[in-house]
């Protein structure tokens, strides 16, 4: 007979693998559109989910719910991680198919694709950096992630990989240096990207489940930043061994972004989903639609514990929950 742990392993790893993009909650205030865009709720922005590198969609199950539950429509749209440009292009493609006011929200290389693809549309109203990239023009993901020390993405600096990540060759153009997927290695996952923060066994599954990205994806220059021109809100987590957090921090500060600091991994979505729903909320305000004064003008810069306990997922639109119970580990300081 499997013991109680063996059960919440079990629903564990279901709830993470399993994908919620196509989910919509049903309810009066929503009605999917025709044209293949979000749902719509009166006086809310539709809130889109980009997420980054080694990870997709399904990470932003718990905050996607949480908004949902408040009546915000949200999409969980794909990046396919192939290229800065292309992933951008794809991006903004989607995002013309949503009508209304929108809130951008990236997740680590998911806030160079925003950056980039929020440019020109007049619907993208703010933009949410959740430990992510915030690139100037002409910067690449490699150039920011090496600014400061703080990323454990590589202890050899002179490596033509990052010594984290493993390289396996791809159908191409044959040029080997291009022609690789990088995965971040097992045995160096829960590290780099949950700061060891969750339990092994859910670092293990995430590990499994990180979806690749290409070189180009990390190596090819930004385009103009939509930052300069809208305002943006940023989460910086205190303990962030994959950007890195002195990295997160000024990239924040010269975006001018209203930031948060959370005591958190890279991946603060899986672990402190409620810090990263309020900060999206905020962003969703009426007038958050107007351009930010910088960091100096308005001090905002603060600083929230990280959060533990009980986390629960919603599944097939509020008709299943699933309790999930989740060990963070105490903040190291």
């Amino acid at each position: 007979m499997s013991s109680p742990r063996t059960k919440r392993r079990g629903l564990l790893s279901f709830a993470v693998l399993l994908p919620m993009a196509g989910l919509i909650p049903v309810g009066e205030a929503w009605a999917a559109e025709p044209d293949g865009g979000s749902p719509s709720a009166p006086g809310k922005p539709t809130v889109v989910l980009v997420h980054g590198a080694w990870a997709d969609a399904s990470g932003w199950n718990e905050v996607s719910g949480r908004l949902q539950n408040e009546g915000y429509p949200v999409v969980t749209t794909a990046n396919p991680l192939r290229s800065l440009s292309g992933d951008s292009a794809y991006l903004a493609a989607r995002l013309k198919a949503i009508e209304g006011p929108i809130v951008l929200v990236g997740h680590s290389y998911g806030g160079s694709v925003i950056t980039n693809a929020a440019v020109g549309n007049p619907n993208v109203k703010s933009l949410v950096y959740i430990a992510a990239l915030q690139p100037d023009v002409g910067e690449s993901v490699l150039q920011l992630a090496t600014k400061y020390p703080g990323s454990r993405l590589s202890d050899d600096p002179d490596a033509s990989v990052p010594t984290a990540l493993n390289a396996v060759p791809i159908p191409g153009q044959g040029d080997p240096a291009k022609d690789v997927e990088l995965y971040i290695k097992p045995e160096k996952f829960s590290e780099v990207f949950l700061s060891d923060r969750l339990d092994s066994s859910i670092a293990e599954v995430l590990a499994a489940a990180q979806r690749s990205a290409t070189p180009a994806a990390f190596g090819e220059p930004s385009k103009k930043p939509a930052w300069k021109t809208l305002p943006s809100w940023a989460l910086v987590a205190t303990e962030d061994y994959t950007i890195g957090t002195e990295n997160l921090r000024f990239m924040a500060k010269r975006a001018g972004s209203h930031v948060v600091e959370v005591d958190a991994p890279h991946a603060v979505h899986l672990t402190d989903p409620g810090a990263v729903t309020d900060l999206i909320r905020r962003a969703a305000q009426p007038e958050s639609g107007t351009a930010t004064p910088s960091l100096a003008e308005t001090g905002s810069w603060e600083r929230t514990a990280a959060l533990g306990g009980v986390s629960g997922l919603a599944i097939a639109g509020g008709i299943a929950m699933v309790a999930l119970s989740r060990r963070v580990r105490p903040s190291r300081r």
